[in-house]
């Protein structure tokens, strides 16, 4: 439900607030799919989220989504005071302190909160205190629905992941390609099942963060060699540069195999094993956090398995 405020010709938002608005929202959700679930939460128009170029810099979105509903007040003023509002009430955002130098960047998002709200006092006199009550409690349901949706789709997939274990080798891997694929549409990561092309096989695809990867799933008894890991780089450096492979072995890897991975050259797999995948089924780490860090520490050491486990410890 969104409440309309009757709009007077001298009633618009002082551009001195948009760019408070701005850093607030780029600094208070580190990554993209976060600041998607925000806007579509608080904004209750997906269709107008849909329409921003999401393979951009988060402050080029930014920019844009707010540009665009100060640009035409006459018609957006609602929308544009709901998101002030709505970003102004985000009390603590202690979930950057997860992240790779997280004090900062906590420490810089609750700066830009609060410069937000030294400005923003004249908008809530804009709404009745009941409405304003209301709005409040619609958005603390809409996060709470959201993550009771979220726990409970993760339960499906993990009570799927178990029940796979059981299956034969072969019908296995199909299964477990599934289970990807509907935890990558779970975070809203645009993803392509298995393919062929050009004479290779490839278990599948998707685009997170900008970057576009290639996806390999093994599940079987022995740990993955070097062997295999070449094979799949191999396919990976055949495409384009700011292409990278994620490897998943469910029994994990041989440890030659990790040792010597990406030696002689630059890294362009992140790995994976089973471990991993059953912590972020079980939501001990959101699936995008988990491959967002093991990216940002493959960047930063070259090396490509950081384990999940390791990472929350």
């Amino acid at each position: 439900m969104q409440y309309y405020v009757a709009m007077s010709s001298s009633q618009r938002i002082n551009p001195a607030v948009l760019h408070p608005l701005k850093e607030a929202l780029r600094l208070t959700y580190w990554y993209k799919d976060d600041l998607r679930a925000f806007l579509n939460a608080s904004l209750g128009d997906r269709t107008l989220v849909a329409r921003l170029d999401w393979t951009a810099y988060k402050r080029t979105i930014v920019a844009q989504l707010v540009d665009t509903l100060a640009s035409d007040q006459h018609k957006y003023f609602d929308l544009l005071l709901n998101l002030i509002l709505t970003v102004a009430d985000v009390e603590d955002p202690s979930h950057l302190k997860r992240l790779s130098d997280g004090k900062k960047k906590y420490d810089d998002a609750v700066e830009a909160l609060n410069s937000l709200r030294k400005q923003i006092e004249p908008y809530r006199l804009l709404r009745s205190e009941q409405a304003e009550a209301q709005r409040r409690r619609e958005a603390e349901q809409a996060r709470v629905e959201n993550a009771r949706a979220i726990a409970d789709k993760l339960e499906e997939l993990k009570l799927l992941f178990y029940s796979i274990m059981s299956e034969d080798r072969q019908k296995r891997g199909y299964s477990l390609e599934k289970l990807l694929n509907d935890l990558f549409a779970l975070y809203d990561i645009d993803a392509k099942g298995s393919f062929r092309i050009q004479g290779e096989q490839i278990d599948g695809a998707f685009t997170f963060q900008s970057n576009e990867y290639l996806l390999e799933a093994k599940w079987r008894q022995e740990l993955t060699p070097l062997s295999d890991l070449d094979a799949f780089a191999g396919k990976v450096q055949r495409k384009l540069d700011n292409t990278l492979g994620l490897f998943l072995s469910m029994t994990g890897f041989q440890p030659n195999a990790l040792h010597l991975s990406g030696q002689g050259g630059r890294p362009t797999l992140l790995l994976m094993d089973g471990s991993d995948l059953t912590m972020a089924l079980e939501g001990r780490i959101a699936f995008p956090d988990l491959l967002a860090r093991k990216r940002q520490h493959a960047s930063q050491t070259g090396e490509i398995f950081l384990r999940a486990v390791d990472l929350l410890a």
